[in-house]
């Protein structure tokens, strides 16, 4: 599956409520991570609620970045996330998910759908391989 064929699969996964926005992301990366795709949704699920309880992030922002941690083994893992969040907001326009405390804050909110599907494509962008 090439990236864009991820970016609708997780799409998918989020729009049929089959996952969050986190392990959406993480489900379709599990391949290119070495790892099982019942292990993502395990540790993505945990990651997400623990970051969830930040105004300012979004779960699909957080399941790209973790799999970006993953992929280059924790080494440039804060350069790669600075370059996705930087991505992200500019194709969202907000890096604040509506499911979470960001609703009141006056900043745009996306639809998850799309920022799940976003954030696919910026983990492409950052592991053009993947």
């Amino acid at each position: 599956m090439d990236i864009k064929e991820k970016a609708e699969l997780a799409a998918s996964l989020k729009k049929e409520g089959r996952c969050n926005c986190c392990q959406a992301v993480t489900a379709v990366m599990a391949d290119d991570l070495g790892v099982s795709a019942d292990t993502m949704m395990k540790l993505s699920s945990g990651f997400a609620v623990g970051m969830g309880t930040m105004e300012n992030t979004c779960g699909a922002l957080i399941g790209a970045a973790l799999a970006a941690g993953l992929k280059c083994e924790g080494k440039a893992t804060v350069r790669v996330t600075r370059e996705m969040s930087v991505k992200f907001k500019e194709r969202c326009g907000s890096v604040i998910c509506r499911e979470l405390k960001g609703i009141g804050t006056g900043q745009v909110l996306c639809p998850c759908e799309e920022c799940v599907r976003n954030a696919v494509l910026i983990y492409g962008e950052c592991f053009p391989s993947s």
